[in-house]
Parts: structure tokens; sequence; C-alpha cells
């Protein structure tokens, strides 16, 4: 039987983010998701970035990488 992630979905592209400071979500609980998400679509597809001494917050830096994901992964909208 097919699970939930079949065909198409296989190859979806996916960027996971993280700051190595969180005090809410630790960073050894991210490492746990993507080695996950790599086991169930095409690892090669799945990119997890790390930002130093960032918090359960985002950043400029972390803001940006989203944009080149989007950028990179979406068609434009007209």
């Amino acid at each position: 039987s097919q699970g939930p992630i079949s065909g198409v979905n296989k190859d979806i592209a996916v960027l996971q983010c993280h700051g190595d400071s969180d005090p809410l979500v630790p960073l050894m609980f991210g490492s746990l998701t993507v080695e996950k998400l790599k086991s169930m679509i095409n690892p090669a597809n799945v990119t997890f970035k790390t930002y130093s001494g960032l918090m359960h917050s985002s950043s400029l830096e972390e803001m940006m990488d989203v944009k080149q994901f989007i950028d990179k992964h979406l068609p434009p909208v007209d």
C-alpha cells in the first residue's frame, strides 16, 4: 500500500530552518525531523539550515534564505 508521500510528492523540495539557540525546540529535534524527512522523500531535495545564535524566532538571514528558496522552486506570479 502507498503511504501519504508518493508519486510526485516524493520529489518535493523542503527547506527546514532552525536556530541553534532555540530554547523551546532544541536543535536536536530539528536534526531528528530532517533525518525523518530524508527517509520519506528524496533526501537530495531536503535542505536543513541552522542559524548561529538564533533563538525561537526568525532573522533577516533566514528570511533571505526562505525568499531564495521560494524564488527557486515556485513559478513567478504575474
